[in-house]
């Protein structure tokens, strides 16, 4: 069997169609309209920003790519924990599977970060 090929592009990919897929069970109410208006951007953004940080033209430009994803993971994770405080318990497995891998992802931008110094 072969090893898991990890790909962060991937990953992220996942994230943002997680995200979207998860409001879409989300009840029509005007702050979950607009809350997940943010989150969409947000969530699309985290990976967007590490393509095009991996097709940095310079260590400055790749470095400021990644802190961008790591600020759009940190606003998906603040969009999930309006919507999680604002919605009933039936949303609340996916909406904390969705925080923890915001979370993980900022941690792993903030660690590529830091190795790129």
């Amino acid at each position: 069997m072969e090893p898991k090929k990890y790909d962060l592009e991937e990953r992220t990919l996942q994230f943002a169609i997680d995200c979207r897929l998860f409001l879409k069970k989300l009840p029509k109410t005007i702050s979950n309209i607009e809350d997940g208006k943010q989150l969409i951007r947000s969530s699309g953004s985290v990976g967007a920003n590490y393509i095009e940080a991996n097709e940095a033209l310079s260590k400055k430009d790749f470095a400021f790519r990644i802190k961008i994803s790591r600020k759009e993971a940190k606003e998906s994770s603040y969009w999930l924990k309006i919507i999680k405080a604002t919605n009933n318990s039936d949303f609340q497995k996916d909406n904390i599977i969705l925080i923890q891998e915001s979370d993980e992802l900022k941690k792993i931008f903030s660690s590529i970060i830091e190795k790129s110094k």
